[in-house]
């Protein structure tokens, strides 16, 4: 073989390796210009741009990779975040004015029409005691911290709309930071009252046959005249007995979950426990401006039962005639008692 064929066939050899080279070069820059895909086929890392055009065409959580503790980090986009949002500042924080306008317009028009339900047969000026002491402090116990958690959280929900435009930043986020603080450290003395309650209580809140009677005859409300018979809780009240439990037990549980964050469960979850937690408050709240608007305003003489503890013997025989009745007869069946107005129970 002649040099030249030498030459000519290493110059052949040269020319393939610096192409081979070349074609290596030309991939790794095609590769490093497009977007990395992970196994899953989300875009490992990209532009926003890349990570909105991904995002469109497919649902889902966009995350990525890091290297501190918290993994929850590594969650760039959660589309479910934006529905959430959408869910808490409309149809949430719709259902809420219709729920609170709503009763404060029914109860208005109702006051109107009937007035206040009034003693029929007037005040005897005898008294029969109703609940004692450790019931009115359990009642009141719930009533003050629930008045101050729903304040509270109505605020967190309509405060930025409603009250921000009309104070001072300051004052609106020293209001709101205070607010925070005591719907957290008051929700044990909430969740205390419950449970007191439920001690107290449910053994005289289950149906009986008189609930019937007195829930066709509308409890009296809106006719006057004889009140239908009733133990020391009507059905209206075993309702609302039920429904503060129940929705406080829901509302407390959603609370705590919120209150300790990913505690129990991840964001889809608290984005759930959230929602859960506004709609009931907004639903208690609505029927306890009902019950504040009852034991007040709308009837005569009922506010002394959690008051004083005692109320008027002609009250009580007109709203609960049958627990009068049970109570007297209890009363009168005691060694050595004398027949009188009433006593503890």
């Amino acid at each position: 073989m002649t040099l030249m064929t030498l030459r000519r066939h290493a110059r052949l050899r040269l020319l393939q390796i610096a192409a081979a080279f070349a074609l290596v070069v030309l991939a790794g820059l095609l590769l490093a210009s497009a977007p990395a895909y992970a196994e899953t086929g989300k875009p490992a890392a990209a532009d926003d741009a890349t990570l909105l055009k991904y995002l469109q065409a497919h649902p889902g959580d966009v995350s990525g990779r890091v290297s501190i503790p918290d993994a929850k980090s590594g969650l760039l986009i959660q589309p479910e975040g934006r529905n959430w949002r959408e869910l808490r500042n409309g149809a949430v924080s719709i259902l809420g004015y219709v729920l609170i306008l709503g009763i404060i317009v029914v109860l208005a028009i109702f006051y109107l029409v009937r007035g206040r339900i009034r003693v029929e047969s007037g005040f005897s000026g005898r008294r029969i005691v109703r609940f004692d002491s450790l019931e009115r402090f359990t009642h009141w116990l719930t009533a003050g911290s629930f008045i101050v958690l729903g304040l509270s959280g109505l605020n967190m929900l309509y405060g930025r709309r409603l009250l921000l435009p009309i104070m001072s930043p300051d004052s609106f986020a020293a209001m709101t930071h205070y607010g925070k603080l005591a719907h957290n450290f008051l929700s044990f003395a909430f969740v205390l009252g419950l449970l007191l309650m439920i001690v107290l209580w449910v053994h005289r809140n289950f149906p009986d046959r008189a609930d019937m009677a007195w829930l066709r005859a509308g409890g009296g409300m809106f006719s006057k005249g004889k009140h239908p018979p009733a133990t020391k809780f009507n059905a209206g009240q075993k309702i609302l007995f039920w429904l503060v439990v129940l929705c406080g037990i829901l509302i407390s549980i959603s609370g705590y979950v919120l209150m300790f964050p990913f505690s129990v469960t991840n964001m889809p979850g608290m984005q759930t426990a959230q929602a859960v937690h506004a709609i009931l408050a907004l639903v208690l709240i609505a029927v306890i401006i009902a019950h504040i608007y009852n034991g007040t305003l709308g009837m005569e003489g009922a506010f002394d039962a959690m008051g004083t503890g005692e109320v008027d013997l002609n009250w009580a025989k007109e709203h609960h005639s049958l627990w009068v009745a049970e109570t007297q007869s209890r009363t009168d069946a005691a060694p050595g008692a004398v027949p009188r107005a009433g006593a503890a129970e």
